[in-house]
């Protein structure tokens, strides 16, 4: 690897807390694990977030991003402290594309998301349905408590676009 320091990008709906098991992995193996935990309100506010944790490495990261994390390092990428990108069941937009941009090519008459209409410009999951659609491969007891414990994930943040893709 690029780098022997990992910065962790988590997606909507959920905190850093999501990486504990790779966290732990990763420290196994001698790695220096940091977790960004973006606030999920704006592209650039996560992107800067994001930004702080790599500045306090002091060294060269390699980012990781899943779902709308990978937006985020994305936009983040560009610092030149970071060594590389990876991208793990991640958004991917290039500049000028958002969230929002990439999920409209998605088809319509296929399975959708269970998230319900935005509540003051924040977006939930449908708790009755989190563990079948956003957490399938956890126990059921764990995903109910994730359900219980989504972040509102903003409106604004989907429709932030990258201003140079890393």
């Amino acid at each position: 690897m690029a780098s022997k320091n990992v910065v962790l990008v988590h997606g909507g709906f959920v905190d850093g807390s999501g990486w504990e098991g790779v966290y732990n992995e990763l420290q196994k193996d001698g790695y220096t694990v940091s977790i960004v935990q973006n606030p999920t309100l704006s592209l650039q506010g996560d992107s800067d977030a994001t930004k702080r944790i790599i500045d306090a490495q002091g060294e060269p990261v390699v980012l990781v991003g899943h779902s709308y994390g990978g937006a985020v390092i994305t936009e983040a990428g560009n610092d030149p402290n970071v060594a590389a990108l990876v991208y793990i069941a991640a958004f991917v937009p290039d500049k000028g594309e958002s969230v929002n941009t990439l999920i409209e090519g998605f088809p319509k008459d296929g399975p959708q998301p269970p998230i319900l209409p935005p509540q003051d410009g924040f977006l939930f999951l449908d708790r009755e349905k989190f563990h079948d659609s956003f957490a399938a491969d956890v126990d059921a007891e764990s995903a109910a408590f994730m359900a219980d414990s989504q972040v509102p994930w903003g409106v604004d943040a989907l429709a932030g676009t990258i201003s140079e893709a890393a």
